[in-house]
């Protein structure tokens, strides 16, 4: 479901790919799911982590703290996917 703003951009209403709320959705650039607000700033973090560990991995550096980081908001993502207070 989609709602028009008063600013003329639309606003999607509809489920989080990861939390499954029924809520505003946010469309991140090259991902088909949509996400709620929290969500998407962990996915958007994650993908930013992953190509710097990827970049910091191929540049010979030290990765460690990236991946730390990144293991953490993928375990707060997951935590989020198995909650069992889905807003279905």
């Amino acid at each position: 479901m989609s709602l028009s703003s008063d600013e003329g951009s639309e606003l999607s209403i509809g489920h989080c790919s990861v939390c499954g709320h029924l809520t505003e959705l946010v469309e991140l650039p090259g991902k088909v799911e949509k996400f709620c607000f929290e969500c998407s700033a962990d996915v958007a973090t994650a993908s930013l982590l992953i190509t710097e560990i990827d970049a910091a991995t191929l540049a010979g550096r030290d990765a460690n703290k990236l991946v730390a980081e990144c293991s953490e908001i993928s375990s707060r993502i997951l935590e989020r996917a198995q909650s069992p207070e889905l807003g279905f």
